[in-house]
């Protein structure tokens, strides 16, 4: 199994930047006839974290899942820590050189050693 991190260029300063789960999202209800006081912590899936990032990157979100989900799988590790994770070595090769393509560096990954 190979992991990369993610990194996008943000939109304000250029920098490389990839996201990370701060606090899970707290989901609550609203009921029209009573008080509920339920809530639910859940923290997000890579997808969901990469989506997020929009308007704050230089490129759409959802064209860099469809680029990454072709040669990897989008995952948070730890609850925290955004990767794309691969079954093999040469995936992680091969993702690099399309994000290339089609972001023109604005996106890159950055395989990680565990």
């Amino acid at each position: 199994m190979v992991r990369a991190k993610l990194w996008f260029r943000c939109a304000a300063m250029h920098d490389p930047v990839t996201p990370t789960v701060v606090r899970p999202a707290l989901v609550g209800w609203e009921a029209r006839h009573r008080r509920v006081d339920l809530t639910i912590e859940r923290a997000f899936n890579g997808e969901e974290l990469v989506k997020r990032m929009k308007g704050w990157v230089t490129t759409d979100p959802r064209k860099v899942i469809d680029v990454v989900n072709q040669y990897g799988r989008l995952k948070v590790l730890d609850d925290t820590e955004l990767v794309v994770e691969f079954e093999k070595p040469e995936a992680a090769e091969n993702l690099q050189k399309a994000l290339d393509e089609a972001f023109k560096g604005e996106v890159d990954i950055e395989v990680v050693k565990r």
